[in-house]
C-alpha cells in the first residue's frame, strides 16, 4: 500500500517513505503552493525522522528553494518560525501514530495547507522533471526560544505557585515545555521521559496511561500534569487527581478566556460550547484542521478554532494577562495548556472544568482496521437506517436524529450522542460518545467499541 496524502499531509509506513516518494511530494508542494522566502524544515523524535528530514531538505534544494533546518522542534514552533520569516515549511512527523510509520506536514507562509492546496499538490505529483540547485542549507536554532517567548510575553508569571508535572515520553517539545512552564512561574517535575518512541494519542488516552497519571498526581501532589502528542500540536492535560481533561473542554475554556466571539470546531466536539451561551456563533465542520481553518477564514473577526484532540487555532490578536497574542493559524498544544492552567489558578483545574456545561465526551478507536474496510462499514451505517438501529439496539438506544457531516453522528432519544467514523490517516475506526455524565459516556464507549469489534469481526 502506498503512502496516503490527505488532510494531515503525507502518511505511511517508514518503508514506503522512500527518497523518490518524499522528493516527489516536496517538489510537487513547491510547484503547486506559495513558498515565500524559502522552506523551513523540522522533525520529531521518532527514529526515522532525521533521515526523512534530510530527504526533504535535498528535495527543497532541488526545487531551487532556500532551505533552513530548525532541528527537533514542535510543529507549531516550526510554523511560527516559518510564518515569521515569510517562508513555507515541512514538518517530518507521524504525530501520534506508531514508530513504524511517519509523515510530512506542509505549510505555506500563511499556515497549514488548505484543501485547495492539497488538490493542487496531488495534481502536481510526478510533474517536476527539472532539478535545480538551491543555496546551501541554513540552520536556525531559535524556533523553540521564539515559541517560548510568545507565551512568556503574553502570560508573564501566570503560573506562579503551581506545581506542574510534565509527562515527557518522546514528545519533541518535552524540554521546551519544562523551560516554558518554569519561565511562567511554575515549579516543574519531569515524569516519564523515554528514549524509545511512545505513540500518545491525546484523543484516545490508553487506560494504562490514565492510571499512570493518577499515580503520578498522588505521588507528587501536582496541581496538574501536562503533555502533548509526538509533534507537540495536541495537548494532554490531567487535573490534580490525574483525571484527564479532554481536548474539546480545554478548547471551550481557552476560547472563553480569550474572549472570542466566534468558535469553529468539528462535529465530534462537545456540545457544551453551544450550551454555555458565551459565543456569538459556533460553526461545526468535518474533522480535520483544514476544514476548521477554511471555516475560520470564511467567518473572520474574533475567531478561534479547536479540535476534539485539543489542537487550538488562534485567528485574531487576543489579549492575555500580560500582553497580546498574535494569531497563529496552526494547531497548537501550548495555548490551551497555559490558558487553562492560568484561569484555574485559584480554584484548581477540576473546579474550572466542573463550571463548564455538564456534557461529557469519551473517545477511542479500534486499531488495525484496514482503511477501506472501515470506510465501507461507515458508508453502510450512513446509508442503511437498519444497520444503525441494529448497532444502537446493543446500546439500549434509539436514534432521534443523525448528522452525516463526517460519518454517522447519531443523537439518541435519551440525550446521548454516538459518532462512528474511519480515521483519515491510520488503519483505525474511531468512536466518539457524549452523555450527561462521565460514567455514562465511558460505559457507552466501552460497550460501543465491543459491538463495533463484533460487527467487523476483529
Amino acid at each position: 500500500m502506498a503512502p496516503k496524502f490527505g488532510t494531515s499531509g503525507l502518511r505511511g509506513l517508514v518503508t514506503e517513505l522512500t527518497p523518490a516518494c518524499v522528493t516527489d511530494h516536496v517538489r510537487a508542494f513547491a510547484m503547486a503552493c506559495p513558498t515565500g522566502t524559502g522552506l523551513f524544515v523540522a522533525h520529531d523524535l521518532r527514529p526515522s525522522s532525521p533521515d526523512i528530514a534530510m530527504m526533504v531538505m535535498q528535495a527543497g534544494q532541488e526545487a531551487g528553494l532556500q532551505v533552513t533546518m530548525c532541528g527537533a522542534v514542535p510543529t507549531p514552533a516550526l510554523a511560527l518560525a516559518a510564518m515569521t520569516a515569510g517562508a513555507a515549511a515541512v514538518m517530518v512527523t507521524g504525530s501520534h501514530i506508531p514508530a513504524d510509520r511517519n509523515g510530512l506536514k506542509f505549510y505555506t507562509p500563511q499556515g497549514e495547507i488548505t484543501k485547495a492546496h492539497e488538490a493542487a499538490i496531488l495534481a502536481a505529483l510526478g510533474k517536476a522533471d527539472t532539478v535545480q540547485t538551491g543555496p546551501a542549507v541554513l540552520t536556525d536554532g531559535t524556533a523553540s526560544a521564539s515559541y517560548i517567548a510568545r507565551y512568556v510575553d503574553a502570560y508573564g508569571d501566570a503560573l506562579k505557585g503551581q506545581h506542574i508535572g510534565v509527562y515527557g515520553h518522546s514528545a519533541v517539545g518535552r524540554d521546551m515545555m519544562v523551560d516554558l512552564l518554569s519561565a511562567l512561574g511554575a515549579r516543574v517535575i519531569k515524569l516519564g521521559w523515554s528514549d524509545t518512541f511512545v505513540p500518545v494519542d491525546t484523543e484516545a488516552v490508553a487506560s494504562t496511561l490514565r492510571q499512570q497519571l493518577k499515580d503520578w498526581a498522588a505521588e507528587h501532589q501536582c496541581d496538574a500534569i501536562v503533555s502533548t502528542d509526538g509533534d507537540g500540536d495536541r495537548p494532554l492535560v490531567a487535573d490534580a487527581t490525574g483525571e484527564v481533561v479532554v481536548g474539546d473542554i480545554l478548547g471551550q475554556i481557552t476560547a472563553a478566556t480569550l474572549q472570542a466571539d466566534h468558535v469553529v470546531t468539528p462535529v465530534s466536539s462537545n456540545t457544551g460550547v453551544e450550551l454555555g451561551g458565551r459565543f456569538q456563533s459556533v460553526t461545526r465542520t468535518q474533522i480535520g484542521s483544514p476544514f476548521v481553518i477554511a471555516a475560520m477564514e470564511k467567518r473572520g473577526g474574533r475567531i478561534v478554532g479547536y479540535e476534539a484532540n485539543g489542537g487550538f487555532l488562534l485567528g485574531f490578536g487576543a489579549a492575555a494577562p500580560e500582553g497580546k497574542l498574535a494569531p497563529l493559524m496552526t494547531r497548537d498544544a501550548v495555548l490551551p495548556i497555559v490558558a487553562s492552567l492560568a484561569t484555574a489558578k485559584e480554584g484548581g483545574l477540576a473546579a474550572r472544568v466542573a463550571a463548564e456545561p455538564a456534557r461529557f465526551t469519551a473517545a477511542d478507536r479500534l486499531q488495525e482496521v484496514p482503511q477501506q474496510k472501515a470506510q465501507d462499514f461507515v458508508a453502510q451505517m450512513l446509508n442503511d437506517p437498519g444497520a444503525r438501529a441494529g448497532f444502537l439496539d446493543h446500546l439500549d438506544a434509539t436514534e432521534s436524529a443523525i448528522n452525516a457531516i463526517d460519518g454517522p453522528r447519531m443523537t439518541l432519544r435519551d440525550g446521548r450522542v454516538v459518532h462512528v467514523r474511519p480515521s483519515g490517516n491510520a488503519p483505525e475506526l474511531r468512536l466518539y460518545v457524549e452523555a450527561d455524565t462521565a460514567e455514562r459516556a465511558n460505559a457507552t464507549l466501552k460497550r460501543g467499541l465491543a459491538e463495533l469489534a463484533k460487527a467487523l469481526g476483529s
